[in-house]
Order: C-alpha cells, then structure tokens, then sequence
C-alpha cells in the first residue's frame, strides 16, 4: 500500500504561490487576504480554521478569524458576511461549517460575494464548476463527484454517490476502484467494504477528545486506516493527506481572487 502524502502535495502548491507572491509584493502590491467566520466551537471546525490561519500567516497572508459565540443570529452572521464583502481590502471568505441548527448555511453561503466565495460553495461557482467554466472549485464531495464524471483529463469516470443511509452501501463500495469518503462518521469504511487494490480517498476528519493527550485531543478520518491500509493500493491519512490539501486548495483559491481583485 503507497500512502498518499497530502503534506508533500500541499508543501508543492504553496511554494509556487509563495514565490509569486513574493514578485508581487516586490512589485509594490499589498498581501493577500483571507477572511474565516467560525460560529460556536465545533472540535473539526476549529482545528479547521486554526490551521487555515496558521498556512496564511505562514504564506505571507493577511489572515482575519472572526470566531463568533454559538448564540450568534442569522441576521448578524449575514451582516458580518456582508461587511467582509464590502471590505476591498478582503480577497477570500469563508464561513466555517457547520453551522447553528438556527441559521440556514444555505443563505449565508449565498451571501457571500461569488468573486470572494474561495470555498467555491456559492451557487454560480458550483454552476460554473458543473459547466466546466472558470470559477473557485470546491472540495465538497459533490464537488469532488463533478469533477470526477468531467469529459477531462482527470474525469471521465462512471460516479456513483451513496450516503451513511445508502441501503447495502457496501455492495456499492467492493465495486469502486476509486472510493472517496466524506461521512463524518469515524472509522466508517472497514476492510470489507473496499476493492482489493482500490484508491481510497478519505475526506472525514472529526476530532475525539481524549484527555490522555497534551491536545486534549486526536483527529480521526472516515476509513478504518489499519484494516484498510491491508486492502488499498492507495489510501490518504488522517491527519496528513486530504485536511492539508484542501487548505492548499483554498490559499490557491485566495491567491486567485487576489489577482482578481487587483486586476492581474
């Protein structure tokens, strides 16, 4: 089994950005800007935007968090998404899920500004992104499964989509050559349900507290790495494989909507 290694990946990615960042900035430009919204203190979420601000930071980023109390309303996470939008200085925002069960993830994700949605979740990025145009990609799973059955040198795949409810849901996974997983439900996927030889791609991370640790805490993925590591040809862990990619994935978003804010 050949571990796929998201930190090696991710290092890649943000050595390019920084370089041309670099020329940017020797070139009189302002740094870029990344805006998080985090409402409450979800475990996954906040380890999320904690390491989205420290990769900023460490890039050469301007990084904003606005960590809100789980009270928060609707209308006042709307106007703080609203005020990001109007801020010129602001290049990416993200409002870290998930939410409340009071405010509707829908309309606040639609409210943030199409050119600043570096999540890619607004609904004319995911239209773009259906239609094959440029736009900011997203890593959700739908995303992932749009990109996957893309006419394109990394599609063309036949996707099929299950859920935690998908009756027989292992019958659908034996058959995958590609499996990728994003349940939420730790340790999910055993040795059973996988293809001999597959790719696994586990997308989950939820963190466990456990007192035993100086964290308090460790992070556990979707697949049931042990036994499945004996069945995949390739598997991602967790930490250390999708987690450090999809925030590559964001600052290259970032980075992205910069230029396009300046013009370049």
């Amino acid at each position: 089994m050949t571990l796929l290694d998201g930190k090696l990946t991710a290092q890649s990615i943000q050595e390019d950005i920084r370089t041309r960042l670099e020329k940017l900035l020797s070139a009189g430009h302002r740094r870029p800007h990344l805006a998080a919204i985090l409402v409450g203190s979800d475990g996954a979420s906040r380890t999320y935007v904690d390491s989205k601000e420290k990769k900023s930071l460490a890039l050469g980023f301007n990084s904003t968090v606005l960590r809100l109390p789980e009270s928060t309303t609707e209308a006042e996470l709307l106007e703080k998404v609203i005020e990001m939008n109007l801020n010129p200085d602001i290049d990416g925002i993200i409002v870290q899920s998930p939410l409340p069960g009071h405010i509707d993830e829908n309309k606040v994700t639609q409210t943030i500004s199409p050119l600043k949605d570096v999540d890619g979740f607004h609904d004319i990025n995911m239209g773009k992104l259906a239609k094959g145009n440029e736009g900011f990609v997203s890593a959700t799973p739908l995303g992932v499964s749009l990109l996957m059955s893309a006419n394109s040198p990394y599609g063309n795949c036949t996707v099929t989509l299950c859920h935690s409810k998908t009756q027989g849901i292992g019958d659908y996974t034996r058959q995958a050559d590609i499996l990728i997983v994003a349940l939420g439900k730790p340790g999910f996927i055993k040795a059973d349900m996988v293809k001999q030889g597959s790719v696994v791609i586990d997308v989950g991370i939820t963190r466990i507290e456990d007192n035993s640790r100086k964290s308090g805490f460790y992070l556990r993925g979707d697949v049931d790495f042990e036994s499945v590591s004996k069945q995949a040809s390739y598997l991602t862990p967790v930490p250390g494989g999708v987690g450090l990619m999809t925030i590559a994935a964001l600052l290259s978003n970032t980075f992205k909507a910069y230029k396009n804010n300046l013009g370049l």
